[in-house]
């Protein structure tokens, strides 16, 4: 299977392969939500087929939850499990201090509860969502449907005084109709280009009436696993100030759930 994916799927692949290495036998593992989770999770599944591996998974959405039950990890709440040992997640965007934009698939409040409910988070990303600064990826703002409209002009009025380079906003839409997280909200997607002060825009706008949640995740990442397409894997871990290296090789005949959709 592995030998028909793109570089970029290959990227993602090797970063949820090296990532579920370090999920252990009784673990209870925040499980993400994206296309590069959705690797990690068959990953983690077929440990558990083939390896005997028994942890308990917090998925971070429904249709993460749906996968995770497809290929045998068993799923319990965040409440039944009250904290967790480790989070493995992907990422929109992450800069050289780790911090994240994430909530690109919509499940951004859930994720950010489970991540900060861990003992440590890893992030698996392909090497392109590496960058400089935060903000080329629209910034996304879980909002409650009352007075949404409002909530989007006080947004756009206060980054006038924000250092960002744009200030649009756009309601995330689902076909013709608006886009509904799992808990029932609508997102507002920010178009920054570049946010020059991450914690404090993330800061400000959680203090908005309105506003559930926004995708910055500062000083949340503990470690970042950034595949590359050609099998190569780097990992950075921000508290012990560490990068290493590894080659992962492809299996053609790998299976992984090749029946089952992103």
């Amino acid at each position: 299977m592995t030998g028909e994916l793109s570089p970029i799927d290959k990227a993602k692949f090797v970063a949820a392969k090296k990532a579920a290495e370090y999920v252990e036998d009784g673990m209870r593992v925040g499980l993400g939500t994206g296309s590069t989770a959705a690797w990690l999770v068959r990953c983690i599944g077929e440990m558990v087929r083939d390896d005997g591996l028994k942890i308990k998974g917090v998925p971070t959405s429904t249709r993460t939850a749906e996968l995770a039950r497809d290929v045998g990890i068993e799923v319990i709440s965040l409440d039944e499990a009250r904290w967790l040992d480790l989070t493995i997640d992907g990422a929109d965007e992450f800069d050289g201090d780790l911090n994240l934009i994430k909530g690109g698939g919509g499940a951004l409040l859930q994720e950010k509860i489970v991540a900060t409910a861990s003992d440590r988070m890893i992030v698996i990303a392909d090497v392109g969502k590496e960058v400089e600064s935060l903000g080329a990826f629209p910034l996304p703002v879980e909002v409650i449907p009352f007075g949404w409209q409002t909530t989007q002009a006080l947004i756009e009025e206060t980054l006038i005084s924000m250092d960002v380079l744009g200030r649009q906003s756009s309601m995330r839409m689902n076909a013709e109709v608006p886009f509904i997280t799992d808990e029932g909200n609508h997102i507002l997607d920010l178009h920054l280009n570049r946010i020059g002060n991450p914690r404090q825009l993330a800061m400000i706008l959680n203090q908005m009436p309105g506003v559930v949640e926004n995708g910055l995740f500062i000083d949340i990442c503990d470690t970042v696993v950034i595949g590359f397409g050609d099998g190569r894997v780097e990992l950075r871990d921000i508290n012990e100030g560490t990068v290493t290296h590894d080659k992962l090789d492809f299996v053609e005949s790998e299976n992984l759930f090749t029946d089952l959709a992103d």
